[in-house]
């Protein structure tokens, strides 16, 4: 199988518009290139940090938007390596898995914006374009923090199994309390 899927004709615009979307999910990855395109970037994909790495080495790009968890390793390797190669590219980590540290520790390895999963063409669109000096502007609804310990809490469930026991001692809190917060409904 073949990591580079697409490339699209450059745009009539001088600005370098090139960007590399690195993804394992390959129905996502083959949306958001083709959602992109028609958006005036010259995109080219690649489905594991290998092919991302091996995409910056042959033309680094100035955008890139980069999932971090991938089957073959960690997608902040990325973009400390296109970062390195071009230190003017604006780089966006796309997660399911967000928390606090892991977007600091991308945005010191050099990512302009760190999104959350599901995040649409318009939003990594907006990231891309937003200005140099400008700040991201905060989600109109974002979660409650009560969302994303219940979030984390079913993430955490999900990845030991369904199995209530393990997922307490993972969380370091008693499994009866557990069992009262897997039995209510999610927080708005």
């Amino acid at each position: 199988m073949q990591d580079v899927l697409s490339e699209a004709a450059p745009t009539e615009t001088s600005a370098d518009m090139s960007l590399l979307l690195v993804d394992d999910d390959k129905p996502f990855l083959t949306r958001l290139a083709r959602a992109m395109e028609g958006r005036g970037y010259l995109v080219r994909t690649a489905e594991s940090v290998s092919a991302g790495l091996a995409a910056v080495e042959e033309a680094a790009p100035a955008f890139a938007v980069i999932d971090l968890r991938l089957a073959d390793g960690n997608g902040l390797d990325v973009i400390a390596r296109l970062k390195e190669r071009r230190p003017d590219a604006r780089g966006i980590v796309l997660t399911g898995y967000g928390n606090i540290a892991t977007a600091v520790s991308a945005v010191k390895l050099g990512a302009f914006d760190f999104l959350a999963k599901p995040a649409d063409a318009d939003e990594i669109h907006s990231a891309l374009a937003a200005s140099r000096n400008a700040r991201p502007m905060p989600p109109e609804n974002p979660m409650s923090a009560d969302r994303v310990r219940w979030e984390h809490i079913q993430r955490v469930y999900e990845l030991c199994s369904r199995n209530v026991s393990e997922t307490a001692r993972r969380l370091g809190m008693h499994r009866r309390t557990l069992q009262r917060i897997l039995a209510k409904r999610a927080p708005r």
